[in-house]
């Protein structure tokens, strides 16, 4: 592993939309030859706008606070809260709006190919037109999973 591909520590807040702020947390390389993990704090404030994006690995995500309201291409509408996990296979159209008063925030792991830049300081990919989301097909990888943390 090459400590000059590696980034540890919070590296600054980039504002990607109003409301929509990225904080990269860290980068690293994985065990599993070429592969590497990108972790972010996304804070999502209510005015955010729900964008339809892609991402080339999986999206792990864990809900810091406040509710959120995932689509994720071929499934229903879900509503997630604080506490609450699900991943994102890798290519599924997404997006996510904030559905309460204040800010809401999550915890994004990505596990990439070493060197995808779509995931470098947090840029993903967006998807252009609703038509052309639904001309993919759909990808078939595993539904989403929620875990409630323990009170």
């Amino acid at each position: 592993m090459s400590t000059s591909e590696d980034r540890s520590g919070a590296s600054g807040r980039v504002q990607q939309a109003p409301g929509l702020w990225r904080t990269d947390l860290q980068q690293h390389d994985l065990s599993v030859p070429g592969r590497e993990v990108v972790q972010q704090r996304v804070d999502i404030g209510p005015e955010a706008p729900a964008v339809k994006h892609t991402h080339p690995g999986e999206e792990i995500i864990y809900i810091l606070e406040g509710s959120l309201e995932y689509q994720v291409e071929g499934q229903p509408a879900r509503t997630c809260h604080a506490g609450d996990a699900l991943t994102v296979p890798a290519g599924a159209v997404h997006s996510v709006r904030n559905v309460g008063s204040g800010n809401a925030a999550e915890l994004a792991t990505h596990v990439v190919e070493k060197g995808q830049a779509g995931h470098r300081s947090g840029r993903v990919t967006p998807v252009p037109s609703v038509r052309q989301s639904l001309s993919r097909p759909p990808s078939g990888r595993g539904e989403a999973s929620s875990r409630r943390r323990a009170a």
